[in-house]
C-alpha cells in the first residue's frame, strides 16, 4: 500500500475511527485500526471491538493499493501531531512507513488475517436532522447511569411510534426525555431499542457534519440487536442492551400543585454559586415565594452561601432540595432561555422543561429526584 493524503483530513478520520478502540484487550488485533486504500482512490479506515464499529473513507491519492493493521491509538496520537503538510504512508514488509514534511515514523502492523470482519449495517429505517439527533441524544444521555453492574441504566432508550421518536435515560435519580420528529421509511414503523449511552452520544455527536444522519436498526426476540448510524462518509454500528428498561412513563406527573419559571442562565450561575459551600453530598435548597427564589447550601458547622433571584411562581410556598450537580446537568440541557419547573410537593420529583414553543423546546423534560431534608 502506498498512499498521499493532507494531513488534516487524515488526522480527523483517523480519531475518529479509533476512539472505539479498547485500552486494554486480550486480543491485540482489536486495538488496530484498519486501513484499506483501493484503486479508486478512496481509503477507507475501521475499527471493531465486537460491541461497536466504526468505519470513515477519505479521498486520497494512491499509488499502490493495499491493506494493512496498524496500531490504532498510536497512529491517532502521530496524526494529530504532524505539521499541516501531505502525509505520504507505504507498507514496507511488516512495517508502515509515515512521513510529514522532516517528520518520519516506523509502525508495526497487526496480523490482517486475524482480524474479524465488520458486521453489516442493519437494514434503513429512516433520516433525522443531524443536530437535532444530536442535541437530543446530548441532553437525554446525561441522566443516563454510569454503574456498569447495572447495564440497563447505562443506555438510552430510544422508541420509534411512526414518525415520532423518543429518548429516554434515567439513573434512578434524574429521568431525561424527549421526543423529535424524523422521516421513517416505513410511516407505521414502531421498534424500541436499549443503545449504550456513551456509544450513541458520541456517535450522534460526531456525525454532524452532514444535514441529515441515518438510523438503520435491527432487533430481534432472542435479544440480539443492532443500531446503525451513518452520516456522510462515516458509519458506526453498536450492539443493543439486553434488558427492561423501567417504565418511566408513570413517573411523569400529570399535573402539578405549583409552577416556577426563572431566567434559566440566572439560575445556572446561582446553583453554580452557592453549590461552592455545599459538601460533595449536600444538597442546594430552593425556596419558592410569590417574592421570587432563594437558593441556600451549607449551614451548621460549615460554610454557608445564599443568592435570591427573581422567578414567577404560582402556588403556595415550598422549599425543596435538589442534588446541585443533577439540577445543573438539566439545566445545562434546556434549549431555552427560560427554566420551567412543575412542582406535586417538597418531597416529590420536579419536572423541568425549556419554555414552550413551535421549535420544540418544550418536548423535552428532566425529572428530578429530590433530597429530604433534616426535619
Amino acid at each position: 500500500m502506498k498512499i498521499r493524503v493532507e494531513r488534516d483530513v487524515l488526522a480527523d478520520a483517523v480519531a475518529w475511527a479509533a476512539r472505539i478502540l479498547p485500552q486494554k484487550t486480550q486480543l491485540p488485533v482489536l486495538a488496530g485500526l484498519r486501513l484499506d486504500a483501493g484503486s479508486d482512490g478512496g481509503l477507507r479506515l475501521s475499527g471493531f471491538d465486537y460491541e461497536v464499529s466504526a468505519e470513515a473513507e477519505l479521498e486520497v491519492t494512491v499509488a499502490e493499493a493495499g491493506s494493512v493493521l496498524v496500531p490504532g491509538r498510536l497512529l491517532a496520537d502521530i496524526t494529530r501531531s504532524l505539521p499541516g503538510q501531505p502525509v505520504d504512508l507505504s507498507t514496507e514488509g511488516t512495517r508502515v512507513q509515515l512521513s510529514c514534511g522532516s517528520s518520519r515514523f516506523t509502525l508495526p502492523t497487526l496480523p490482517l488475517e486475524e482480524y474479524p470482519s465488520l458486521p453489516a449495517m442493519p437494514e434503513v429505517s429512516g433520516t433525522i436532522g443531524s443536530d437535532a439527533f444530536a442535541a437530543a441524544v446530548t441532553s437525554v444521555a446525561v441522566a443516563a447511569g454510569r454503574d456498569d453492574t447495572l447495564p440497563v441504566l447505562t443506555g438510552v432508550r430510544v422508541e420509534i411510534d411512526g414518525a415520532d421518536v423518543t429518548l429516554a435515560a434515567t439513573d434512578r435519580y434524574r429521568l431525561a426525555v424527549r421526543t423529535l420528529r424524523w422521516q421513517p421509511v416505513d410511516p407505521s414503523l414502531q421498534a424500541t431499542a436499549l443503545v449504550p449511552a456513551r456509544t450513541l452520544a458520541e456517535a450522534a455527536k460526531s456525525l454532524t457534519s452532514g444535514a441529515e444522519v441515518t438510523l438503520a436498526l435491527a432487533t430481534s426476540d432472542s435479544g440480539e440487536g443492532m443500531l446503525g448510524l451513518s452520516g456522510g462518509s462515516r458509519r458506526t454500528t453498536t450492539r443493543l442492551l439486553d434488558g427492561e428498561f423501567p417504565k418511566y412513563r408513570s413517573l411523569l406527573p400529570d399535573s402539578s400543585s405549583a409552577t416556577a419559571t426563572i431566567d434559566a442562565a440566572a439560575l445556572t450561575d446561582a446553583v453554580r454559586r452557592v453549590s461552592l459551600v455545599a459538601t460533595r453530598t449536600s444538597p442546594v435548597r430552593l425556596a419558592f415565594s410569590a417574592d421570587g427564589l432563594v437558593l441556600e447550601a451549607g449551614g451548621t458547622d460549615e460554610a454557608e452561601a445564599a443568592e435570591a433571584i427573581p422567578a414567577t411562581f404560582e402556588g403556595e410556598a415550598l422549599t425543596i432540595a435538589f442534588n446541585p450537580g443533577y439540577l445543573l446537568d438539566g439545566l445545562g440541557a434546556l434549549d431555552s432561555d427560560e427554566a420551567c419547573l412543575a412542582f406535586t410537593g417538597p418531597t416529590k420529583p420536579a419536572v423541568l422543561t425549556g419554555k414552550s414553543g413551535g421549535d420544540g423546546s418544550g418536548d423535552y423534560r428532566y425529572l428530578l429526584m429530590p433530597v429530604r431534608l433534616a426535619g
